[in-house]
């Protein structure tokens, strides 16, 4: 069997359509298959490949560390360098009642664990999320998505889950003293980039403040200057409880974190004792990438050119089938009249080179999140694919 029936036959698919390209090497901005055919990554692995594919300083951190050593203990149990620094590092930029982290293997391990740090810190049970939210697969993280299709089948979930509108003041009405938590999205991502009013967001913060709940707000896919700041609540003033972070958090490497004050992260250390805990969270590897990836993106400027590539993009992307078009920083979404519409679009654009996606709750709409590192003359030729498929 080659390659192509050995991924069908004997690994688990998550669709009846994968893409199955068949990739042998990422450079950069470039993805490479076993032909040799050149692809511009207009995805990144979904807003993880924040510094491309592959760059030469996580290159180099994660070949130091394979010097030293892998994985030692369960998380938490030794002092290892790769993540005390990188935790040092992480909270060096965060707000000063941001200062713990928890290092989890992903995005949807870091929602589970603050959930459950939400419910022991306030002795409530209640969880608020809101519709068109993503925020992981497992049970847990399932429970608080807002999208009954994605839900119903895996039923019973969680009880004390509810559900409501997004950038809606009404739905603040409906966070009182019983709420453990709220979770949101700081922009709603497989919604198709919906971005909240500041003053909605102000006035969740304060809802939550006057009532005890704690804020939760999901970065996993905003953070490191996605949006064109470092994390996507600077853009509306106000500071989360506790913050979730994963995607382009490990360099590449895989890598989640919840993040909170140290008077509420010690909640987790007894009554009971190990009160949450991973085995490969926070891999050595994981971080010392992460790491790397996260200096890099501060050191080489890559934040400040975010707004002006955004613009460029939204310059060349006109054409009558594009419907709307909502972006913040290189997180881009355009809408078509249909998934059918979309769908052909995408799936022209990678036959032509271009690597782009759709969105899990606006099939109708097409994904753009480059790498942060995507020059002006790829951003360019990618448009110019897009335009020319339209007209098909």
């Amino acid at each position: 069997m080659n390659q192509r029936e050995i991924f069908f036959r004997h690994l688990a698919q998550t669709s009846s359509s994968p893409l199955a390209l068949e990739i042998v090497k990422a450079d950069g901005c470039i993805l490479y298959d076993g032909s040799g055919k050149e692809y511009i990554d207009l995805i990144g692995g979904i807003s993880v490949a924040n510094m491309g594919h592959r760059h030469p300083k996580v290159i180099e951190a994660i070949q130091k560390q394979l010097e030293a050593y892998l994985h030692i203990m369960v998380y938490g149990e030794f002092i290892e360098s790769p993540q005390v620094q990188y935790a040092k590092l992480l909270t060096d930029h965060l707000p000063g009642s941001l200062n713990s982290v928890y290092f989890t293997n992903s995005g949807t391990e870091a929602t589970e664990g603050a959930m459950k740090l939400a419910k022991r810190i306030t002795g409530r049970t209640q969880i608020a999320a809101f519709n068109n939210s993503y925020h992981g697969s497992t049970q847990g993280a399932l429970s608080v998505i807002g999208d009954e299709y994605w839900r119903n089948a895996f039923r019973p979930l969680l009880p004390g889950i509810l559900h409501h509108e997004y950038n809606l003041f009404e739905s603040l009405n409906e966070i009182t003293e019983l709420t453990a938590c709220v979770i949101a999205e700081t922009i709603q991502a497989e919604a198709g980039i919906i971005v909240p009013s500041k003053e909605w967001m102000q006035s969740l913060r304060k809802k939550c403040t006057e009532t005890g709940a704690l804020l939760i707000l999901d970065e996993i896919q905003t953070g490191f200057g996605r949006t064109g700041k470092l994390w996507g609540f600077e853009h509306f003033d106000i500071v989360p409880d506790i913050l979730l972070l994963g995607k382009a958090l490990g360099g590449g490497m895989p890598l989640g974190a919840f993040i909170t004050d140290k008077k509420w992260m010690d909640a987790i250390t007894n009554n009971p004792v190990l009160g949450h805990i991973t085995t490969f969270g926070g891999h050595p590897v994981s971080c010392a990438a992460g790491m790397a990836a996260m200096k890099a993106l501060l050191e080489e400027g890559w934040i400040d050119t975010v707004k002006k590539k955004e613009e460029l993009f939204k310059s060349l992307l006109v054409h009558p089938k594009i419907k709307a078009i909502r972006s913040f920083g290189l997180w881009i979404a355009l809408e078509f009249d249909s998934f059918e519409t979309n769908k052909k679009i995408i799936d022209a654009s990678i036959a032509e080179g271009v690597l782009i996606d759709w969105f899990l709750f606006a099939p109708n709409s097409l994904r753009i999140s480059p790498p942060l590192i995507i020059l002006n003359e790829q951003i360019k030729t990618t448009c110019e694919v897009i335009m020319r498929v339209c007209d098909i």
